[in-house]
Order: structure tokens, then C-alpha cells, then sequence
């Protein structure tokens, strides 16, 4: 396994995260278990400030929350100066109990309610991202019944395809998301955008898609983007001054994976923004990203207590862990792989290849196919690496197992930031019918 951030292994041969014993941790908290980096998280923040600062032109850097959004984790961002993306009230909800500055948030979203409007309205959040017609209408009419203006941006799609899963691709013309710039109503968005009272345009947001692990779909992105920009000059004379390039940028989770340094993406994105904007006569408008899966992905890192296993001679052994995909869906809805270790035996030898199967009543709950590894017992700890990023954003209670607890971790010292679920949160929202409410005998039981 890669090990990531503060990742070492100690003088016992156990894995240490921020200075905390896998194995104490899993003792102390349980398994399975999320382990957030704080000190990497928070370095990613700064490489991400650092490098737009040398950059010279103005922006903004907003996690995406979707990634991972519990309270600590908006504080944290808040901290570190960046902004926040939410795409629901319950991000927003979040955010705000945080006590993440509204001014700071921006809203995404292609299905946004009106009760979501509503309330983002009401708290007075910085921007939001508009993502169809639809949208465009039903915002400035509750704008309008508060008596305010709200700041937009409208999503367009430029009909770049990133190199990545099929299932990732954001910024296609073939897309839920935005206004296609081919057929025209990205233009005609505009044009109604600047047209209504209670919304101010400040600018166009695109994103082309995720684990992105080079910059020529966001050159083209930009090129794209930047005749459309001239386009609404010459048809409105409305100059943009924001340009948001979304996220995607890649993380490495096994090896093969090469994503380019933070500052690598920023550099590269930054000197062809400027060069084609100023080429053309524009104004270098304000440069915003989104990233949410580089912040955080290889930050996280999921403990699970190995129990039984299965072996087919000849043909695959089995080794079951305590969670599965109920706590890491992504395997299951994108393929997606991960390495692993023991974290009680970092120093064994590997001595055979398992394949390693989550609790789940499913047949296709496998995190890992075919994983090297030293001669697994019942409860030796299990450590996946970069689980940081949508792990605990997607895991559900299917089989009505639990959702695990998450804790920060830094500087030899272990915070809980998520309570492990019990069994009175599973039913906290169960109503039995009145009608059902009867005795035994009543009920037909005998």
C-alpha cells in the first residue's frame, strides 16, 4: 500500500496515521472506521493557495463539499480560507451549523427546489451556479418575493470528454448538467440571465469531468469557454468576470495512477487562461476551482477487522471484513480499486494473493480483487487506502448495517468527528401505522 501524508510504519510494524497507531485506533474506536489525515488535508488546501497566489491573477478556491461534507471538515475549510461548495439543503445545512460564513457558498445543483432556493436565498449565500431554464425562472421569482439580487454563474457545457470513467463524464454535450454551448442555450441563458432584475451574472462555470490526470481537456475547456465569452460581448456587451473550471483533478489510488502535483494543474491552467484571454483582447477574468476529491481523497484511509474467509482451491481465496459496500460503494458503481495492507503487520512479508469481500448480502460486494498480502488471520486489521473522497459521503445503511465513525487524526491525537451510528439512530425515523398497533392476540399471533 502507498502510504500517503503522515502515513509511516513504526517501530511495532503497525501503520501510523498522523502519529496514531492503526491498531489503537481501531481498539479504541471500533471498526470499521474512517481515519482523516488533518495535517495532508490541510496541506492540500495550502497547495492549492500556494500556487494560485504565484499565479498573480485573482481567485477563489472552494472545496466540494459532496467529497465530504460533515461539520469539521466545513470548519476546517473555513480555517483555511477557501470557499464551499454545497449542491442540497443538507450540505447547506451543514455548512451554515459549522458556522461556515454563507457569503462563502456557492449552490450546485440541476434539480435545485424551490425550498432549496429558498433557503439559500435566505441565508444569504455568495453564488448560484444556474443550471437550466428551469432554474433561471424559478430563482429570480424568489428573489423577487425577498426583495433581493442574487449573484449567479451559469453552468455550460463545452463539449470536452475527459479521460476518465464513462460514468464521471460531466462536461459533455450528452449531459444533465448545464447549458450546451452547441445548441445555443448557453447564449440564450445568458441573455435571459442579464435580462432578469433580481440576478446579477457574474460569470460561466464549466466541468469537464473527474480523476483527471492531465490539462488538455481544460485547455480545450478554456478555448471553448473563451469564444463563447466573446460571443455574449458581441451580442449583449456583457463582459464575464468570473470563470469557474470546476474540479476533476486526479489522485493516485493504486499504482499506475500519475496525476499530476497540485501546482502542476494551477500552473498549466492559470498561464492558459491568461494567454488566451489577453490573446483575444479580454479581460483576465477571476479563476475559480472546485476541487473536493484532491483535497481529501488521499487523506482518508478506512480500518476494517478481518474475519472469515473462504478458499476455493485453485480458483480464489476469500477474505470478509467488517464493513464493505455499505461504507465504500465505489467499487461497485465505478470499478473502482484500492490498495490495502495489514495494519497490525507492516512489516510481514506478502505470501498470497486474496480477494477481499465486504458483509453486504450482494455478491458484488468486493472492495479489492486480487490483493497481496502477508497470510491473513481473523482479526488482523485491514487498512484501504484513500478512502477520503465520497466513502463516507455515499455509504448507506443497506442490510441496516451501521455507518462508521470518522476521526481526524494529527499530531498523535484522535478526534471523533462522526459518532459511530447505534442501533436507536437505524430506526430513529421508523413509524409503525396506527392500524398495526395491536396486541398480540389481535394481531392473529397465537
Amino acid at each position: 500500500m502507498f502510504l500517503h501524508g503522515t502515513s509511516t510504519i513504526n517501530g511495532r510494524g503497525h501503520l501510523e496515521i498522523g502519529g496514531c497507531d492503526a491498531t489503537v485506533l481501531a481498539e479504541s474506536f471500533g471498526t470499521p472506521l474512517y481515519v482523516m489525515d488533518e495535517e495532508l488535508i490541510r496541506r492540500r488546501c495550502r497547495e492549492f493557495t500556494q500556487a494560485f497566489k504565484e499565479s498573480g491573477l485573482d481567485y477563489q478556491v472552494a472545496f466540494a463539499s459532496k467529497a465530504f461534507c460533515v461539520m469539521a471538515m466545513c470548519r476546517l475549510i473555513e480555517e483555511e480560507g477557501l470557499t464551499l461548495d454545497v449542491v442540497s439543503d443538507g450540505e447547506l445545512y451543514t455548512a451554515l451549523q459549522a458556522g461556515f460564513p454563507p457569503e462563502r457558498i456557492h449552490f450546485h445543483g440541476n434539480n435545485k427546489t424551490p425550498d432549496e432556493i429558498a433557503f439559500g436565498v435566505d441565508a444569504g449565500i455568495g453564488v448560484f451556479v444556474v443550471d437550466n431554464f428551469h432554474e433561471l425562472a424559478l430563482l429570480n421569482a424568489i428573489a423577487g418575493s425577498k426583495k433581493k439580487t442574487v449573484k449567479i454563474l451559469l453552468r455550460v457545457s463545452p463539449g470536452v470528454e475527459a479521460h476518465t470513467h464513462d460514468y464521471m463524464l460531466t462536461g459533455n454535450e450528452d449531459s444533465k448538467f448545464g447549458f450546451d454551448l452547441g445548441s445555443g442555450g448557453a447564449m440564450e441563458a445568458a441573455k435571459q440571465a442579464l435580462e432578469q432584475p433580481h440576478l446579477k451574472l457574474l460569470g460561466i462555470h464549466s466541468h469537464i469531468g473527474s480523476q483527471i490526470f492531465e490539462v488538455d481537456g481544460f485547455r480545450m475547456a478554456v478555448d471553448k469557454l473563451m469564444q463563447f465569452c466573446l460571443a455574449v460581448r458581441t451580442e449583449t456587451g456583457a463582459e464575464f468576470r468570473v470563470l469557474n473550471l470546476g474540479g476533476g483533478f486526479g489522485v493516485r489510488y493504486v499504482e499506475g495512477d500519475k496525476p499530476l502535483e497540485i501546482a502542476d494543474y494551477v500552473k498549466a491552467i492559470t498561464a492558459n487562461i491568461y494567454s488566451t484571454f489577453t490573446d483575444n483582447g479580454y479581460p483576465v477574468p477571476s479563476i475559480w476551482v472546485e476541487p473536493g476529491r484532491t483535497i481529501v481523497g488521499d487523506a482518508g484511509t478506512t480500518l476494517y477487522t478481518i474475519g472469515s474467509m473462504k478458499e476455493l482451491p485453485g480458483i480464489r481465496k476469500y477474505v470478509s471484513v467488517d464493513g464493505g459496500m455499505t461504507d465504500n460503494p465505489r467499487p461497485a458503481l465505478y470499478q473502482a480499486k484500492y490498495e490495502a495492507m495489514l495494519a497490525n503487520r507492516g512489516h510481514d512479508a506478502n505470501e498470497e494473493t486474496v480477494s477481499i469481500a465486504g458483509k453486504c448480502c450482494e455478491s458484488g460486494d468486493m472492495l479489492i480483487w486480487d490483493l497481496e498480502l502477508p497470510k491473513a488471520e481473523a482479526g488482523d486489521i485491514l487498512a484501504v487506502s484513500c478512502t477520503g473522497a465520497y466513502n463516507y459521503s455515499m455509504a448507506s445503511n443497506y442490510n441496516r448495517i451501521r455507518k462508521p465513525a470518522v476521526v481526524f487524526v494529527k499530531d498523535g491525537e484522535a478526534e471523533v468527528v462522526v459518532r459511530r451510528e447505534t442501533h436507536a439512530d437505524l430506526i430513529a425515523g421508523d413509524v409503525i401505522p396506527a392500524r398495526m398497533h395491536k396486541a398480540p392476540s389481535e394481531a392473529g399471533i397465537r
